[in-house]
């Protein structure tokens, strides 16, 4: 019985229940869809379990006293993608969406879960290689391995399968077959990349969850992109929307966030560009030697990086697969001022409200004993009172606020982290103050988690829903019910 109570943990019990009802819920045009995921969450519990007792993931320095997560992170994408899938079904025997928008989520779907059983599959053959490590369930070594081959060829099978009923074109099922390969390919390189340079940051499972979550999002621009110049191997062959379908604020958050992820790429690049001149000159090296000089350098490089990537680099790629009449930044300040009165008033309500809570909660972090866990949750209930109201009364401009934010905290943060000067001591200073002993000394992600459990229910649920109540998710759980959860 104590065996039995291990295995089936709160963790695991809420991950069955939740990937059983969507199951249940997929119709019989999603039943190869189904299978995969099924066959996904089936891999994720065996490899925890095995993990569990092996040394073999040890290698990765994991965020101390959190579970694996393993099976948790490798459904949560494809589970919501696939309720997602049949909300949209749904809708298309009622003819409120388009074929185009079922496939494009459909392509999605398949490519989120080939990345995580991709991951799994990584996960497997180190814990085989592993000298010390149990085998799945006590099996031997040679049942090990025939039960993940089959469990491995069903997989490939079921993806085969799905793409040939939606047509018959042998070179149409091989491209995206081939596209999801890729996918699995890089985010097992993500994820080793992710564990391995932020050590202590994220447990397993996170990790998982993130760098599918990277790798979905930089596949999805890269196949717009790839569409939008209309090239011949991958145009229309994998199911991607029309980009006339597509929002402006969707593409001005995805290009947003775009170039701030690939900022400290760019940064590093003109860092090394100036730090050649800077010691091509006798002068350049001798100032080179005084750490304040270096400071101040790198400095100008970074936010000379970030104004070239905000107003240039970024913004040409939104005005390439979007076809804006104006600067996209231009056409953020224009939808502004559609609608000043709200927007506006809106505005100078989050100012209002984020300073308030910035001022007496830093205060209380520094003159008061209260543990700082409670004091992170009055954030929860910021976080209430900053997007309900606009959740109510201007849910498009919300769209873009989150994209606003999420990227203000991408840039924060790398300036945290770089120690950038002057923001980089004041920034880590007040990040200090709010963290406790889980969080890792490199990276601090906790409002990042927060601001995406409320932006993401409100993105996914842009265009056709049929569930008044999905956008309200995120905010609702963690705003309210997260903040009620002993500590």
């Amino acid at each position: 019985m104590t065996g039995v109570a291990e295995l089936c943990n709160g963790e695991r019990a809420v991950v069955f229940l939740f990937v059983s009802r969507v199951i249940y819920s997929a119709p019989l045009s999603l039943s190869y869809e189904a299978a995969a995921l099924c066959l996904l969450a089936v891999a994720g519990l065996v490899i925890e379990i095995s993990a569990e007792s092996s040394t073999a993931l040890d290698r990765f320095k994991t965020r101390p006293g959190a579970s694996s997560g393993i099976q948790l992170g490798a459904v949560t994408l494809p589970t919501v993608m696939l309720s997602r899938l049949i909300q949209l079904s749904r809708a298309l025997l009622r003819e409120d969406v388009e074929p185009e928008e079922l496939a494009y989520m459909s392509m999605q779907y398949w490519t989120v879960s080939a990345s995580c059983f991709g991951v799994l599959i990584f996960f497997c053959l180190l814990l085989r290689r592993s000298s010390n490590g149990a085998s799945f369930f006590h099996l031997g070594s040679s049942q090990a391995s025939k039960y993940s081959l089959l469990h491995t060829v069903l997989y490939v099978l079921t993806c085969y399968l799905s793409f040939a009923t939606k047509s018959d074109n042998g070179w149409f099922v091989t491209k995206n077959l081939l596209w999801l390969l890729c996918h699995g390919l890089v985010t097992v390189f993500l994820i080793q990349h992710i564990l391995q340079t932020f050590p202590m940051c994220a447990s397993i499972g996170e990790a998982l969850l993130v760098s599918s979550g990277l790798v979905l999002y930089f596949g999805d621009i890269l196949g717009h992109t790839v569409l939008k110049i209309d090239f011949l191997l991958l145009s229309s062959q994998l199911n991607f929307k029309e980009y006339g379908s597509r929002s402006e604020i969707a593409t001005v958050i995805q290009g947003l966030l775009l170039g701030f992820l690939l900022l400290p790429v760019f940064y590093k690049s003109l860092l090394q560009i100036w730090v050649y001149f800077a010691n091509s000159s006798k002068l350049g090296e001798q100032a080179a030697e005084g750490w304040k000089y270096r400071s101040m350098g790198s400095s100008v490089v970074f936010y000379a990086s970030l104004l070239v990537m905000l107003t240039i680099l970024a913004p040409a790629w939104m005005y390439f697969v979007q076809d804006f009449h104006v600067h996209p930044l231009l056409w953020v300040f224009l939808f502004v001022f559609t609608d000043p009165l709200k927007r506006l008033a809106l505005c100078i309500y989050w100012i209002c409200v984020i300073c308030a809570s910035i001022l007496r909660f830093y205060s209380i972090s520094k003159h008061s004993k209260i543990e700082r866990i409670l004091l992170r949750k009055y954030y929860h209930l910021v976080a209430v009172l900053m997007f309900l109201p606009a959740l109510l009364f201007q849910p498009s401009f919300l769209d873009l606020a989150f994209g606003a934010a999420l990227a203000v905290f991408l840039v924060l943060e790398m300036i945290r982290v770089w120690k950038i000067w002057p923001l980089g001591h004041i920034v880590h200073q007040f990040m200090n103050a709010f963290t406790d002993h889980r969080d890792s000394e490199i990276l601090i992600i906790s409002h990042f988690s927060l601001l995406l459990g409320c932006a993401l229910p409100k993105w996914m649920s842009s265009g056709f829903n049929d569930r008044p109540l999905a956008p309200f998710a995120g905010i609702l759980s963690l705003g309210i019910g997260d903040t009620m959860i002993p500590f």
